[in-house]
């Protein structure tokens, strides 16, 4: 078990009571028992799950504390999806779809979940396939995906309806942010991560094919 703190829990994710970090310590054992059976994180994180997963995923709170409709897509073993359902309880009327076409994984959520009666649905569908299914949300999230063209064609029908994405990234970012400029019209803000000197959070907005913001433009 790794060195869980409430203070580290809000110096990731703003303020946190009490008992949203208990609930999420909880969470560590349920995640470590789930993870030696089914492989939900790599084994080599198993010890510094806290910092690692947890406060890695808990920081997108702090980005965007406003915000009540996410969607998680490929949410795996939770992160960030199961973290930030944790922290959505404590808002008045949010709550987080989680997307994994992962039957193991997708079972894991859903038991999560059910355990701790959070204000998140399991969508056990392809991405493609859940655009009907989710709600309209206003964050997009995504964490060890795939590259940022491959996100944002994947999130495209919300991020075009409005929504922002915030994406997790390494150190070759720049790359794939300068691949998806050829695609896509986009503001960015970098966020510097919390929890890793090389990466950052991509905060994504006013979305647009690039043809098309070139065309309304004449």
């Amino acid at each position: 078990m790794s060195a869980a703190s409430w203070a580290s829990l809000q110096e990731a994710a703003g303020p946190v009571s009490r008992e949203t970090f208990e609930r999420l310590v909880a969470f560590e054992t349920v995640f470590q028992k789930w993870n030696r059976r089914i492989n939900l994180a790599a084994q080599s994180t198993q010890d510094d799950v806290w910092r690692r997963h947890i406060l890695d995923s808990a920081q997108l709170a702090r980005i965007k504390p406003g915000a009540k409709r996410w969607v998680d897509l490929g949410s795996g073993g939770g992160f960030p999806g199961l973290v930030l359902a944790f922290l959505l309880a404590e808002r008045d009327g949010a709550s987080i779809d989680l997307v994994e076409s992962n039957r193991k994984k997708a079972s894991f959520l859903q038991a999560v979940v059910g355990q701790f009666n959070l204000p998140a649905r399991i969508i056990a569908r392809r991405i493609d396939d859940a655009y009907p299914l989710v709600s309209t949300p206003q964050i997009v999230t995504a964490r060890a995906l795939a590259s940022l063209p491959v996100l944002l064609e994947l999130s495209a029908p919300w991020l075009t309806a409005g929504a922002c994405a915030l994406f997790h990234k390494g150190r070759d970012y720049r790359a794939e942010v300068a691949e998806s400029a050829q695609r896509w019209s986009f503001d960015l803000v970098e966020h510097a991560s919390a929890t890793d000197a090389h990466g950052v959070i991509l905060e994504l907005s006013d979305f647009a094919p690039t043809d098309l913001r070139s065309a309304t433009s004449e």
